[in-house]
């Protein structure tokens, strides 16, 4: 981390100030709704408990929705220009590594004074969201609020329940829908607009990608595994909201006469190569980028070969760049979002883990009082670089990590041959990867002519824990 210019320890000052700390001021001002009584929940990680979002939905005349999102009014606790918010400054986001977390604020703010946790009442910023009963946006508003959150479920065991599929214990409907009356008709509800909110999107060309992630798993604090994950139905509902929700925060700042940070992912940089991929698997792509065209293909493969789906999604990904922070000023135009098919796009829905979310929870604060933005232009502009910088930074920290992990249970099958991807080529060198262990590594023998996409037996030669290296040769 203090290589990639992140800090994995708060200053004496922060510290100082998050021990000083008594509680949550819960305002009581007009402008604070109280929406206590409603019926909120939160759906996260199991083990998540920097919680940034509740979410809940009430049907209305004509088949319509009311969907609101409530976030964690976390500016309300963490100043500008606060020892706190220089170090979630600095750093911009919390770094997950198979080894150990650092958060972005300190965990008793984050998983706690912060975090919209069960049973806590929380102030919060609420987007809330009119939907047709076909899932179009006919109006929407951002309002301070009040909020209980009345269950925290997890992720595998709300997609386990939705989907119906049996399942063991550990993966058991959620015991919150037995002890929290209306609450199993509430996901209903909320799942089917989701669906109806990913419907729409894809209509409109947003990518139906699908990668797969891998958890750390440790037995009696020794890791044993590294467990390839895949999205799940309920992450698809969270996913779908928080992208409705923060189109809404970007509009809403664009109305209002305030400048934003948009969330861009441009026109894929190497969209040759992915039209390569597509003509090797006797598709036709268009000469140049069209979303439309290229998320049909995708949806075809999909079909055609579920296994071997997020292979083809990760080498995807790989081709189409980076995605990044950028200044919006009001009456000029920004590029949109290639992947998710929106050209309205900000990021404000966990602001305990990510500091461009903060950013605009602030400036959305400004707007409701009619308050000029609290960051300059030209602050913006360089918060929009450093963001961009630290996210790459932390996600090459959490790979460089993962890698070591993988490169530890590797160690013993030193020879041993693997089926694997391409998921990098360049001048710095091949990276392919394999997916038990869920692990990725350089080919450092007969590398000449890979691609990233192209499928090859690779053997493992060598690993090194410390430095995280995985080295495969191509297999005869």
């Amino acid at each position: 981390m203090l290589e990639r210019g992140l800090l994995p320890d708060f200053s004496p000052a922060a510290t100082e100030q998050a021990s000083a700390l008594t509680g949550t001021t819960i305002e009581s001002a007009p402008a604070v709704r109280d929406l206590r009584g409603l019926l909120w929940a939160s759906i996260d990680n199991d083990d998540s408990r920097d919680l940034d979002q509740l979410s809940v939905a009430e049907p209305m005349n004509g088949g319509a929705v009311k969907v609101l999102v409530a976030i964690a009014d976390v500016d309300g606790t963490v100043k500008a220009g606060s020892p706190i918010d220089d170090h979630a400054r600095t750093n911009t986001t919390s770094v997950y590594t198979a080894a150990e977390i650092f958060p972005m604020l300190p965990e008793r703010l984050s998983t706690d004074l912060t975090s919209l946790g069960e049973g806590q009442e929380r102030p919060a910023v609420v987007i809330e969201m009119i939907l047709s009963g076909e899932g179009t946006l006919l109006q929407s508003d951002i309002y301070r609020a009040v909020v209980l959150n009345r269950a925290k479920l997890a992720y595998r065991s709300v997609a386990a329940w939705l989907s119906g599929a049996a399942a063991p214990s550990a993966l058991a409907a959620p015991a919150a829908l037995a002890t929290v009356a209306g609450l199993d008709q509430q996901l209903r509800i909320q799942d089917r607009v989701a669906q109806m909110l990913k419907r729409i999107r894809h209509e409109h060309g947003a990518l139906g990608l699908e990668t797969i992630e891998s958890r750390a798993v440790f037995d009696n604090g020794v890791l044993s595994d590294l467990q390839a994950e895949h999205k799940n139905r309920a992450e698809e509902l969270i996913e779908d909201f928080m992208i409705a929700a923060n189109g809404v925060s970007a509009r809403f700042l664009a109305q209002k006469g305030l400048p934003s940070l948009r969330r861009v992912l441009r026109s894929p940089e190497r969209w040759d190569r992915i039209a390569a991929l597509a003509a090797g698997l006797g598709e036709r792509l268009p000469d140049a980028p069209d979303a439309r065209t290229l998320n049909a293909f995708l949806a075809k493969r999909r079909e055609a070969d579920p296994l071997r789906f997020p292979d083809l999604s990760l080498a995807i990904i790989k081709l189409m760049g980076r995605g990044e922070y950028v200044l919006d000023l009001p009456g000029e135009r920004t590029a949109g979002h290639f992947a998710l098919a929106v050209d309205d796009y900000t990021h404000s829905t966990a602001p305990n883990r990510r500091f461009p979310d903060l950013i605009t929870q602030r400036l959305l604060k400004a707007a409701l009082t009619g308050r000029q933005a609290p960051y300059t232009a030209a602050e913006l502009q360089a918060l929009a670089a450093h963001c961009t910088d630290q996210e790459d930074n932390a996600a090459k920290v959490e790979r460089q990590v993962r890698k070591s992990a993988a490169a530890m249970l590797l160690g013993s099958r030193i020879g041993a041959a693997f089926d694997a991807i391409v998921t990098g080529a360049s001048d710095k060198g091949t990276w392919v990867r394999v997916l038990d262990p869920a692990a990725e590594g350089r080919v450092v023998k007969g590398f000449e002519g890979l691609d990233v996409g192209a499928r090859v037996r690779v053997q493992l030669v060598h690993t090194d824990v410390e430095r995280g290296f995985i080295d495969f040769a191509r297999a005869a």
